[in-house]
Order: structure tokens, then sequence, then C-alpha cells
């Protein structure tokens, strides 16, 4: 197994690690019921995907 040779400052290894931080998600809005939902999911809110309902509220209205 490889040993480093010296040591890796703080400030070193920070500077390198800048980049992997995390973004924020997409969000996308619901054409049925503008609300906002994740892209390529169906709404939570109204249970459509792609202009047809796939979960399970249809007697609600």
């Amino acid at each position: 197994m490889a040993l480093p040779k010296q040591k890796v400052s703080k400030s070193r290894g920070r500077k390198r690690r800048t980049h992997q931080k995390v973004s924020a998600p997409t969000v996308a809005v619901c054409p049925e019921c503008r609300e906002p939902k994740l892209p390529h999911t169906a709404c939570p809110e109204c249970g459509e995907y792609r202009g047809r309902l796939v979960v399970g509220k249809e007697d609600e209205e």
C-alpha cells in the first residue's frame, strides 16, 4: 500500500475539497396543479405524471 511522503496540510486538503459540494435539487412545476415537484417524477400533490394519474388520488375532488 502506498504511503504519503509528506504531510498534507489542512489548507491544501480543504482546497482540494472545495468542489465536492452538494448542489440544490432541480425543481420543476407541475403542469396540472402548478405545485413544485422534482423532474421526471409524479407530482406529490395531484399524483399526475405526463398527463395521466399514476398515484391513487382519484376520489378526492
